[in-house]
């Protein structure tokens, strides 16, 4: 059986498909997967059968080992067997969302050539974009497959590629991130390393957060896999659908962003707190949990949020807060065991910690460890082979990554993120690059020039803000706008708010100044 640190007990597995076929020997009636919005149960045997046969119907299509198999499937107990097949198959996974509108999914079909596409049967866009482009097209797979289905061997493993995932970048395509099994398996060791482990083999853990997103998946599930625990999924957040879930259901663990957590608090306190009674656990991730948010919902429910910090490249999570103590407000904790993190200047020189201030010092201000701020840099087991295809712009030689996040490291080694170098936009733990979105825009005729930056929202943690600039004589209104956009990106990217103005503000040496746009009201 599984220690109760929720760690396997018989050796460290090299293939994330051994999650499920160890967990089905040890605990086969056991729940793997609940799927709240079909109704459907997986015990772990049954689990464990059904991506066997998924990874048999994959073959047959087509997707040997190392093809890509995308899979555009909501939350669902069908895309946890139909990834975990592909891994079995000896493919690579490529979680895809079903929000992506058909020009995300081209541009992905285009980059990463699967030779399967896994879809709804009313999935207009992967219907129109996946055939043509060399891809079998099938339904999401069987969950009660014939118990006769010959056993299909996992192939591959180790540092063979597992998921590709991919990311907006900073250029405003997406990026493919490449993470093999070794690194997956080595952040879920890591993750299961502290004490106490997030997730143990008796939690049952409510996954409302996007199954296709990295902390769904590998922090979510997979990391569910690794404990033999029982993960509760439903296909939609809802405040009211949650807490009855939570209850029905028995959820021990929740993982969310903090957008989740704040929706949470719009129910009657009384009915918030009797849902959340038989829960352990709450993490955080994603985006930065406001402390309002983290000090309302203690108070609340008698719950602390313990928050962390990773990033797609790394398998995802870097840090957590120490769960058992009390949080504390804007840090997202100390690096987990076995990664490495330093602050660097952008040429990657280690920035010097800051010391506890003498209490002599007359000058207290130069102690303040805000002000030896640097981008975060990891290196570890975990990290990512870099970017899909050729492996471009992973870590240097002696294993470290520069992430483009700027944060300090206060006086008990607790890191606090402080500003994101890239601009980017978060909202609801979704990355939204300013530069992809300023692309769709310029595609109207009637706009000369258009800047995006994100500002705080109550409800998502930030909003997409665009303002623009019509071209001379031309009309636009924000209608026209907000319906280019939806047609374009998916529905988090959508600027939410949207101002015209004659001339966008610059910098001395010409940039946009995007600080002062989103002071803009």
């Amino acid at each position: 059986m599984d220690s109760p640190t929720g760690s396997p007990q018989d050796g460290t597995p090299h293939h994330l498909a051994e999650l499920v076929a160890r967990a089905a020997r040890s605990t086969p009636d056991l729940p793997a997967v609940v799927d709240v919005t079909s109704g459907v149960t997986l015990t772990w045997a049954k689990f464990d059968a059904a991506v066997n046969a998924e990874a048999g119907r994959l073959r047959e299509a087509g997707a040997g080992a190392g093809e890509r198999v995308l899979v555009r499937l909501g939350n669902s107990a069908a895309f946890c067997v139909s990834v975990l097949g592909a891994l079995r198959a000896g493919a690579v996974s490529v979680p895809f969302g079903p929000v992506a509108v058909a020009r995300e999914l081209e541009i992905v079909l285009d980059d990463c050539r699967p030779a399967v596409v896994v879809a709804a049967e009313g999935d207009d866009a992967a219907h129109r974009c996946g055939p043509p482009r060399g891809a079998a097209l099938l339904p999401p797979p069987d969950l009660r497959p014939d118990p006769a289905t010959p056993a299909v061997d996992a192939v591959g493993g180790g540092e063979d590629l597992a998921l590709l995932i991919y990311t907006s970048g900073t250029t405003g395509s997406p990026r493919g991130v490449q993470l093999t099994h070794r690194a997956v398996l080595a952040n879920r060791e890591q993750t299961a390393a502290l004490r106490p482990a997030p997730v143990l083999p008796v939690d049952r853990v409510l996954l409302s957060i996007p199954l296709f997103h990295v902390f769904g998946l590998a922090a979510g599930l997979l990391q569910a896999c690794w404990a033999g625990a029982t993960t509760v999924l439903t296909e939609r957040f809802d405040p009211a659908h949650v807490a009855d879930v939570l209850v029905r259901e028995r959820v021990s663990g929740m993982a969310g962003v903090p957008s989740m957590f704040r929706a949470l608090l719009e129910l009657p306190p009384e009915e918030l707190r009797a849902a959340t009674a038989g829960v352990r656990l709450c993490t955080s991730g994603g985006a930065p949990l406001p402390a309002q948010w983290l000090d309302e919902f203690r108070t609340v429910t008698g719950l602390p949020i313990y928050e962390g910090y990773g990033l797609t490249e790394a398998g995802p999570v870097l840090t957590m807060n120490e769960i058992g103590g009390p949080p504390k407000p804007g840090s997202v904790g100390r690096p987990l065991p076995g990664v490495e993190l330093r602050l660097v200047d952008r040429e990657g020189r280690p920035i010097e910690v800051q010391h506890e201030p003498d209490p002599e010092d007359i000058d207290e201000d130069i102690s303040d460890p805000a002000h030896d701020t640097g981008l975060v840099a990891v290196r570890g087991p975990n990290l990512f082979s870099g970017y899909w295809p050729d492996g471009e712009g992973g870590p240097d030689a002696d294993g470290w990554f520069r992430t483009a996040d700027v944060g300090f490291l206060d006086h008990d080694g607790d890191l606090h993120l402080v500003d994101r170098s890239s601009d980017l936009v978060i909202v609801n733990g979704f990355n939204v690059y300013p530069r992809e979105v300023e692309n769709v825009l310029a595609e109207l005729s009637a706009v000369a020039e258009a800047a995006v930056v994100g500002v705080p929202d109550e409800n998502t943690g930030e909003a997409v803000k665009a303002v623009l600039v019509r071209a001379e004589g031309a009309e636009l209104t924000k209608d026209d706008v907000r319906a280019h956009c939806t047609e374009r990106l998916a529905r988090f990217k959508v600027p939410s708010v949207i101002e015209f103005t004659d001339a966008l503000p610059r910098t001395p040496t010409g940039k946009v100044a995007r600080r002062q746009l989103a002071g803009r009201s």
